[in-house]
């Protein structure tokens, strides 16, 4: 049984002509139990909308999202979200931080205090709880944010571009770490990258959308055992091939604006 799906979604936003610019077309997949699914897809297509739609913040235009089989409504609270960018409070500590989405759900103060240690020691920020956002490094505070999202014990956790802006040697590390709190805490994931390389180590599946609109153009099941090791002959040939996918999409965009350039002239 699926823990997650994404049925007929389509979306579109209003544009300054007085329509609208489609954004997602027609949009199914499935996500299951302790599954971890990546979504490529060249800049701009729709990622992070449809990543807003799965967890609420967004209602589709079109298309239903289910968990469990059950339908979920915009403004349910059985995702957690880990953002694009830092979205650490700067004036709480680590732990402050972490707290916060059991504050507003009125857990009480014993059971809050053994989720959050436990939380932490399962993210390894022990020893950094009283330190605040600007005392701690960047990779840090992505493991702090990965922990308040978990600490509510969501059904599943969806990662905007999680590990960007980090230098190379720590987004290697958060993904490994990232794999391993997967691991301990049997989380469902849904992460969207641009990193191709980040997508083959990490995800069990990856599906790669088109151009805006976005739909589905492409499926890969990684068959490779974890840990991988990146620069395996088999990482590298789920690279090439995903690569290649992505590669034509750049061109028909390329193509589409040459076009629309000249048709203006």
């Amino acid at each position: 049984m699926p823990k997650l799906s994404v049925r007929n979604v389509s979306k579109s936003y209003p544009n300054g002509d007085s329509g609208a610019t489609q954004v997602l077309d027609d949009i199914s997949f499935d996500v299951h139990e302790e599954e971890l699914l990546a979504i490529l897809g060249p800049s701009g297509c729709g990622k992070t909308t449809l990543l807003k739609i799965v967890a609420g913040l967004l209602e589709p235009d079109e298309g239903k999202v289910f968990i469990d089989e059950k339908e979920v409504l915009p403004g349910h609270n059985r995702v957690g979200y880990i953002f694009q960018q830092e979205s650490l409070f700067p004036w709480r500590t680590v732990k402050q931080n972490i707290e916060f989405g059991l504050e507003i759900t009125n857990v009480d103060s014993a059971e809050m205090a053994a989720r959050v240690e436990e939380i932490i020691e399962i993210v390894g920020m022990e020893g950094l709880e009283d330190h605040y956002p600007h005392e701690i490094s960047g990779g840090q505070a992505r493991k702090t944010e990965m922990a308040r999202s978990l600490v509510v014990s969501p059904d599943i956790l969806v990662a905007d571009e999680a590990l960007q802006n980090l230098d190379a040697q720590t987004r290697n590390y958060l993904q490994s770490e990232f794999l391993r709190v997967q691991d301990l805490t049997g989380s469902t994931i849904l992460l969207v990258s641009h990193n191709v390389d980040e997508a083959v180590f990490m995800a069990d599946r990856i599906l790669v959308l088109s151009n805006k609109p976005a739909s589905i153009i492409a499926e890969y099941k990684v068959d490779i055992p974890k840990p991988r090791i990146r620069t395996s002959q088999e990482c590298l040939e789920y690279r090439s091939a995903i690569l290649d996918v992505l590669r034509v999409e750049q061109e028909k965009a390329m193509s589409s604006s040459r076009l629309k350039q000249s048709a203006s002239t």
